[in-house]
């Protein structure tokens, strides 16, 4: 291949890992407004049924939490749906664990 089609090749790639790259941060930025409507939703509902004559006992009930739940379900297979398997456990965190571990070994044996 000629040095132009090479060079069209990278602008190709950089091209399609850009639109990606935006992609990722549109999905991502989708499921923290989820998450946040979540969190207040919740905590107005839960407000409302404790203060609106269930008192303090209605926390003990499901039906004070039910809509949590389910909800929080939602939210689960969502955060799975942006994130993948790795949503706690990634590489990164991996990387940072065996670091802070071999670290810290590392200091026990100098003293």
């Amino acid at each position: 291949m000629r040095e132009r089609d090479m060079n069209k090749l990278g602008k190709y790639s950089e091209d399609e890992a850009y639109v990606r790259a935006k992609i990722r941060v549109k999905k991502m930025k989708g499921f923290y407004a989820h998450l946040a409507s979540y969190i207040m939703v919740n905590l107005f509902l839960i407000g409302l049924i404790v203060f609106s004559g269930g008192g303090v006992e209605s926390l003990t009930r499901f039906g004070t939490w039910s809509t949590a739940f389910f909800w929080g379900i939602g939210v689960a297979f969502h955060a799975f749906g942006v994130f993948g398997k790795d949503v706690m456990f990634n590489k990164d965190w991996e990387n940072r664990k065996m670091k802070e571990f071999l670290d810290k070994e590392n200091k026990q044996n100098w003293h």
